[in-house]
């Protein structure tokens, strides 16, 4: 049933493009005013405006149809999302200690009140001038 959909909705898709591209402009109008292009219509004097128009609204109406009807059918053939995937966690490996990501070492700040994203520079004593 999916395939069928989507071979309809393939087809439709191309005869859209085609019918569109067959239709004239707004501008084309002026010519056939002063009776170049009436003359050379295949569906007459009164031009294919409504013959292409029509199709046009009845493809993409069928279009819409399929489209929505393959969205239904790929919601229904998913699987569970991202949050229900996942595998479950040994509860035992989140209490071991993880061990750092760099060569630095880290500064135990969970005593210190002080602690933020500023780092603290120790106090050196002052340097005396030379010659004093």
């Amino acid at each position: 049933m999916e395939t069928l959909v989507v071979v309809v909705h393939v087809i439709v898709a191309v005869a859209i493009v085609g019918l569109v591209l067959l239709q004239q402009g707004k501008g084309a109008d002026a010519g056939a005013a002063f009776g170049s292009g009436a003359s050379q219509t295949v569906f007459g004097s009164a031009g294919t405006g409504n013959f292409l128009t029509r199709s046009t609204s009845v493809a993409a109406t069928i279009f819409f149809i399929t489209s929505l009807t393959l969205a239904i059918f790929a919601k229904q053939n998913t699987s569970a999302g991202v949050v229900d995937g996942l595998p479950i966690v040994n509860p035992d490996l989140l209490t071991q200690p993880v061990a750092p990501l760099s060569d630095i070492p880290q500064v135990d700040t969970s005593n210190d009140a002080t602690a933020g994203d500023v780092p603290v520079i120790p106090e050196q004593a002052p340097v005396s001038a030379p010659g004093n």
